[in-house]
């Protein structure tokens, strides 16, 4: 009996089981897969009918090789730095947010950044920013096939933000330098480098902008020429290259804006012929050798040319003439600067970059604009010094004017500003024979808009000096109404410059 219970539960077992696969290998309609073999299931539709576009072909061929091609010069860089409070190493490097350190405060530090490999023996170009703290034997690099050697500082330029590294080997993969000036806003642009610790990482995008100044080296002779790109550069690019379409180095990824210090859509790179000049006068004498013209400029705008008779804005103004270089050549304050060796220059960072490529020595003949008309001049250029070289001038006697006839102050409400005696002591302090002083500027207006400041002493106005408030109200008041009126002026800091002021309609 107990052997037929067992048989009988057994074909119970054995059919249920039959019954629950039918149900697994049944669809919710009722009709089971049996019928259809695995190997005719399709997953996905047919091919893209773009792979026969050669035109996509080719693009997608053409940075898969620039990424082959260009990624092997690319190394990281390991810095490890002097021993320095947290809060100082934070100051330094606060304009560069793509370089990050990281240990407890008063103990070395450890950083991050890229290089290019320039020589076969191993001369390797990066940021000055990156290299610049590091403390004897604290520069390690990893090649893209993991090799690490020590480096040794050749030399740096703060100027640029330029440096140069070594290390002992031979044969490596050298990168392609390309020519910056060649480069057109829309090109392609390729950022190579070890962001965030990943190594040997490519992004791609545009350049998006050519000759950015984003003020972030903290000299008045820094050189600034960015190019702007939204190829992705987060921390740990600085240092690395960017690329076109070819594969040849455009730039070297210096900096980046942000409000958290990471990838916001754009990037900034230093122009790679800048960098060339800059690393080969590092490798040669370990220092730039740098030619100065010696002038402080402005850029001219509409305004400004219309107060200097110029018939569209163009050029740079000299606001101030600080070396001997520009003096020997007679170039003055208030000639704009319309090309240098017939290069039309437009901003005052163009004519850094072009001046930075020069030596002590080397010539060069700058087109100007003065008094309505164009001239040259050959200058010779000098090596810098911090003297400005400004003679001194006479001390001013006090003002002649019939205080019955003329006013201690004039306010010019249309213009925005008052303007009353200088004080004698004020005019001392600043060097200045004589001028008249700004007291006050209203907010908004057309002289604060143009930069004007209370306490400015004006010491010339449409290039004539001025002595007393009278002079100066019958200089303003020559101006018709859509003119422009060119005033010099000389700040506390004992900075001049010359600002442009639109005489209103109205």
């Amino acid at each position: 009996m107990t052997k037929k219970k067992n048989f009988l539960s057994a074909v119970f077992l054995l059919a249920a089981g039959a019954m629950f696969g039918i149900v697994l290998v049944t669809n919710y309609n009722g009709t089971s897969f049996s019928d259809a073999s695995p190997k005719e299931i399709k997953l996905g539709a047919d091919k893209s009918p773009l792979k026969s576009d050669d035109h996509l072909k080719a693009m997608n061929e053409a940075f898969a090789n620039v990424a082959k091609m260009s990624t092997p010069p690319v190394v990281s860089i390991i810095v490890t730095t002097k021993a320095k409070k947290t809060d100082e190493m934070n100051e330094f490097f606060h304009n560069f947010p793509d370089f990050k350190f990281r240990s407890p405060e008063g103990q070395q530090q450890q950083g991050a950044g890229s290089g290019v490999i320039v020589t076969k023996d191993g001369y390797i170009l990066t940021n000055n920013h990156v290299v610049e703290e590091a403390a004897d034997n604290g520069i390690e690099v990893i090649m893209n096939d993991t090799k690490r050697f020590k480096a040794k500082l050749i030399g740096t330029d703060p100027m640029t933000d330029i440096a140069v590294i070594k290390i002992d080997a031979a044969d490596l993969p050298v990168a392609i330098l390309g020519n910056s000036s060649e480069l057109e806003v829309g090109q392609w642009a390729i950022a190579i480098g070890n962001p965030l610790g990943l190594n040997s990482t490519v992004t791609a995008g545009i350049v998006s902008y050519i000759g950015r100044n984003i003020r972030i080296i903290g000299d008045t002779y820094g050189i600034e020429n960015f190019i702007q790109t939204d190829a992705a550069i987060n921390p740990g690019n600085s240092g690395g290259a960017l690329v076109n379409i070819y594969g040849e180095v455009i730039g070297i990824n210096t900096a980046i804006q942000s409000t958290n210090g990471m990838y916001q859509g754009y990037g900034f790179a230093i122009p790679i012929d800048l960098a060339k000049t800059v690393a080969t006068d590092l490798i040669l004498h370990g220092k730039v050798e740098r030619g100065y013209i010696g002038v402080s400029i402005q850029k001219v705008d509409e305004t400004m040319a219309k107060a200097n008779g110029l018939p569209k804005a163009e050029g740079v103004i000299v606001q101030d003439v600080m070396g001997e270089a520009a003096k020997e050549a007679g170039i003055k304050e208030g000639d704009i600067i319309l090309s240098v060796d017939n290069r039309n220059v437009n901003e005052p960072n163009e004519l850094q970059t072009m001046i930075a490529g020069k030596h002590p020595g080397d010539k060069v003949t700058v087109t100007l604009w003065r008094d309505g008309a164009q001239m040259e001049k050959v200058v010779k250029l000098k090596a810098r010094t911090d003297q400005k070289g400004i003679s001194l001038n006479s001390d001013t006697d006090d003002e002649t004017d019939n205080p019955t006839k003329t006013p201690a102050s004039i306010v010019y409400d249309k213009l925005g500003f008052t303007v009353a005696k200088a004080d004698p002591k004020i005019l001392k302090e600043r060097q200045i024979a004589g001028g008249v002083m700004i007291t006050d500027v209203k907010q908004y207006s057309e002289a604060f808009n143009r930069l004007l400041r209370a306490n400015d002493v004006v010491i010339s106005v449409n290039k004539e000096n001025v002595s007393s408030v009278r002079e100066f109200d019958v200089m303003i008041k020559s101006k018709k109404p859509g003119e422009a009126v060119l005033m010099r002026v000389k700040s506390a800091d004992g900075n001049a410059r010359f600002i442009s002021l639109m005489v209103p309609k109205d």
